[in-house]
């Protein structure tokens, strides 16, 4: 008996785990979601330790809009401003996704995506769908639109 509740305790253990390294989850409302990555100092946790490939859920401000980069697969950029006063480059690939063609300083931008660390806050890419399936799809939200 006492074994059986140890081997029940290591299995609902082991599923609590599992879930919340799960791949995301399409709700109804066509919103990605993964429950281990809510958390909204996940940015700030992976980069003051400099981790890397962190699927991520915040938003910001935009401080800074840059030129894109065209060399490769097109990419829109700008900076966003974190309510931690951290900063946090967006590279959107516009290969893939729409471009957001009415952004402007002092805009509030949704964003989930795949964050790399850099010494100066960080980056957030992989905004935006994967056509070969084998990425979580992101997204930036801005004035009331989905880019994906």
């Amino acid at each position: 008996m006492k074994k059986l509740l140890i081997i029940i305790l290591i299995g609902v253990g082991f599923y609590q785990w599992s879930v919340k390294k799960s791949n995301p989850i399409v709700t109804p409302d066509n919103k990605s979601q993964t429950a281990s990555y809510q958390d909204s100092n996940t940015v700030k946790n992976a980069y003051e330790n400099r981790h890397s490939n962190v699927q991520v859920k915040g938003s910001g401000t935009v401080i800074r809009i840059l030129p894109d980069d065209n060399e490769g697969s097109r990419h829109q950029k700008f900076i966003l401003q974190l309510s931690s006063g951290q900063t946090l480059l967006v590279a959107h690939n516009i290969d893939l996704a729409p471009r957001i063609n009415s952004i402007s300083n002092g805009d509030s931008v949704l964003f989930y995506g795949e964050y790399e660390w850099n010494s100066k806050g960080g980056v957030i890419h992989w905004t935006h769908h994967d056509p070969n399936g084998r990425h979580v799809g992101g997204w930036l939200k801005h004035n009331g639109r989905t880019y994906q």
